[in-house]
């Protein structure tokens, strides 16, 4: 399984809308940087995700223009345009911002996503 193939399990995985799916793509040691917020542990990623869900309902996650901008045998950095859209407030609702990826390979050679950066515009 490649770091491409990690990008790709993680974004459906997060379109399930459920964390149990997501964190199997995840680093234990994984950190978010969100605009106004940081998760340092698997649960405050997990509750950052659920309170998501719940806020914009329905809601459809994509990257679009990835670029790997470095890539090794353990590691590999990518950044992309994210795209969302769902239902927020009862009304149909999107938007788009930045995102920078940084996966990991395992001591089974598993590519897990070991920190995860988003910020609106772009």
């Amino acid at each position: 399984m490649g770091y491409q193939h990690a990008l790709e399990g993680y974004i459906a995985a997060t379109n399930t809308h459920e964390f149990d799916e997501v964190s199997k793509w995840l680093s234990p040691d994984a950190v978010y940087w969100f605009t106004g917020t940081s998760c340092t542990t698997l649960n405050e990623i997990r509750t950052y995700f659920e309170n998501a869900w719940e806020t914009v309902k329905d809601e459809v996650y994509r990257a679009e223009d990835v670029m790997w901008i470095t890539t090794g045998e353990e590691q590999a950095v990518c950044i992309y345009t994210y795209h969302w859209k769902g239902i927020y407030q009862g009304e149909p609702a999107s938007g788009k911002g930045r995102a920078t990826n940084v996966f990991v390979a395992g001591i089974n050679g598993e590519w897990k996503l070991i920190h995860e950066h988003l910020s609106t515009g772009g």
